[in-house]
């Protein structure tokens, strides 16, 4: 995805050439829009709304009781890697009723970081089939939540059905440093398969 510089500068400037996409993936309530907010130099733009009722026989709360509110577009953050480099993040929503935006979101993508929760790592398989349908290059990261179980790598793996060359880090989504060692695991992920 080649990025013009725009003419008055106010959003990049004019010796930034070329923009990559990440889209960050997962289920519902996972930290995608954490992670996002945690990683971008700009005020992230998000689309939160308040769950209502109505979204009480479609979102399973379980292990996440006390989500309040979704994502109902997507995340966006950037990073600037260099003079020349910017990297934007895109949040997908983690809902199956999504899946339309989803296409949309990973158009042009050139990878995706997955957050996974070891409180609900069976509702990562959707994720995961839907980047490896789309063609998709992608690393887990799961998401350190204080109550979460921990188990170890190789467990993790098999119950997700990892690929030995997948990568898998341990990750809190709410530290920057945390949250941009996953990036760069995804990113040199990345770089070995070009």
């Amino acid at each position: 995805m080649d990025c013009a510089p725009f003419a008055d500068n106010r959003y990049l400037p004019e010796s930034v050439q070329r923009a990559v996409k990440i889209v960050v993936a997962g289920p519902f309530g996972v930290g995608k829009t954490t992670l996002v907010g945690a990683l971008s130099e700009i005020r992230p733009l998000r689309t939160e709304e308040t769950m209502t009722q109505a979204g009480v026989a479609i979102d399973d709360l379980a292990g996440i009781k006390d989500k309040a509110t979704t994502t109902v577009a997507m995340d966006f953050g950037r990073i600037t890697l260099n003079e020349q480099l910017v990297l934007y993040l895109f949040g997908a929503p983690g809902q199956t009723r999504f899946q339309r935006l989803w296409q949309d979101l990973t158009y042009g993508a050139l990878g995706a970081l997955v957050l996974a929760d070891t409180r609900r790592l069976d509702q990562s398989f959707d994720v995961i089939d839907r980047l490896e349908e789309a063609g998709l290059p992608y690393a887990v990261a799961v998401n350190d939540f204080p109550d979460a179980p921990a188990y170890d790598e190789e467990r993790m793996r098999k119950a997700l059905d990892l690929l030995p060359e997948t990568p898998l880090v341990i990750c809190d989504a709410r530290d920057r440093t945390s949250a941009t060692n996953a990036l760069i695991t995804l990113a040199e992920h990345l770089l070995t398969l070009s």
